[in-house]
């Protein structure tokens, strides 16, 4: 999952410290994610990294999460 968020930070020139802010959520959250130490993150936190960096939940999710065959 991170990978998808890191993309997205680059793409919109934020920091992780910046997202921690505009999230609400802690920086030592985001590390958790980013090192994998947080392989299942909750709904709401996802949801909240999702809505501070503008983009759909279902941009960040990892596709092995996604129900296949399923057309939205």
């Amino acid at each position: 999952m991170w990978e998808k968020i890191a993309y997205q930070l680059k793409k919109k020139g934020i920091t992780k410290y910046r997202l921690a802010k505009l999230s609400g959520l802690s920086e030592e959250t985001l590390t958790n994610i980013k090192l994998g130490r947080s392989k299942n993150p909750s709904f709401y936190t996802v949801y909240k990294i999702a809505k501070a960096l503008d983009v759909s939940l279902e941009t960040l999710i990892p596709d092995e999460w996604k129900i296949k065959g399923h057309r939205g």
